[in-house]
């Protein structure tokens, strides 16, 4: 098996899609900073820390090993910008309006007296979330399905990697949801497993057949109505409130 196109480096496409990744790294990094010089003693702000900036940063290794895993590149040419982005993004907004109608009008409907813990300030929020949601989706697929799909390739010369995939598919789609369930009314635990499987699950499709900029797309769809919209408007009550 090739991992390298042209057999003497990277290919254009692999180029490219380490060039797109390098922009979305960089975005991470200037988080990690802003951390680590403006908000270390503000309490109130959750930081973006050292493990998620390393974390991302194997992103590198993971990025131009695409087609050897059987997923497109960042930037493959057989993908449109309706696939890659416009889809997957309105699928996750989709996903914010449930949880935005299970958590907030229903479980809580009261005005919020404060930012809760998945809220913070704006415009930090932007950069929060848009670091948040790549250091998922490197945890989530581009680390577990690119190493492990591209080492079966290896070993079956890309033989049955079809169905192997499905299976990583659904046992990474578990990871999430098993970790957010917690203690709570037994429908909101139903609700918040399965919702999160089927939300994982979906984003495991969009990145076999779009990519990794596709299953990032619908998480950042999620985040841009969940964390950032609802943040917004929360923050903008609580200023109303105190004038």
């Amino acid at each position: 098996m090739k991992f390298f196109a042209s057999g003497n480096g990277f290919s254009k496409q692999q180029k490219e899609s380490l060039k797109v990744y390098a922009l979305i790294f960089l975005v991470c990094f200037i988080t990690w900073l802003c951390g680590i010089f403006f908000l270390r003693n503000k309490p109130e702000y959750r930081i973006f820390g050292l493990s998620g900036i390393l974390l991302v940063l194997s992103g590198f290794v993971l990025v131009p090993l695409q087609k050897a895993a059987g997923f497109p590149d960042l930037l493959d040419r057989e993908v449109t910008g309706r696939k890659r982005f416009v889809e997957p993004f309105v699928i996750g907004i989709i996903f914010a309006i449930a949880d935005v109608i299970v958590f907030k009008l229903i479980l809580h409907p009261e005005p919020y007296t404060s930012l809760p813990p998945f809220l913070q300030p704006f415009p930090y929020s932007l950069l929060l979330y848009f670091s948040g949601a790549v250091y998922c989706e490197v945890l989530y697929r581009l680390l577990p399905l690119t190493l492990i799909l591209t080492l079966i390739s290896l070993f079956t010369r890309g033989k049955g990697a079809g169905r192997y995939f499905w299976i990583l598919a659904v046992l990474t789609s578990l990871w999430e949801p098993l970790e957010q369930t917690g203690n709570a009314l037994p429908w909101v635990m139903g609700y918040t497993f399965l919702s999160g499987l089927f939300f994982n699950f979906l984003q495991a499709v969009y990145y076999r057949k779009a990519g990794f900029l596709s299953s990032l797309s619908v998480r950042l769809g999620h985040y841009f109505l969940w964390h950032i919209l609802l943040g917004i408007y929360v923050q903008q009550s609580l200023m109303a409130g105190n004038t």
